[in-house]
């Protein structure tokens, strides 16, 4: 008889730990999420969890239900709301020329 496998739900946020896999999966996300704001979104949540919510929170002046809610992926959040996270999280947006 084989012994019984167990598993757990895999959590990326576990796995974020400096602040240059944050930007490498936030670019990653960026690239699949063609134009779907609330799965940016919660890409934005699992670094915000990654780095801790409490903190992410003080840092942007958001309450952390407001984070919970607007990171939750189920909704997309205002774009006032993306700016203070993301300058929370340390992370900085540049745009390029992009092929069309």
């Amino acid at each position: 008889m084989m012994a019984k496998t167990t598993t757990t739900r895999y959590d990326v946020a576990e796995h974020l730990r400096s602040p240059e896999e944050m930007a490498a999966y936030l670019e990653a996300c960026l690239e699949e999420a063609n134009g779907d704001a609330a799965f940016i979104a919660k890409a934005l949540g699992d670094i915000a969890r990654a780095k801790g919510m409490s903190e992410v929170a003080r840092e942007s002046g958001l309450s952390r239900e407001s984070l919970y809610r607007a990171l939750s992926g189920e909704r997309s959040p205002s774009f006032d709301t993306i700016l203070r996270v993301i300058s929370a999280l340390g992370i900085k947006l540049h745009a390029e020329a992009g092929v069309r």
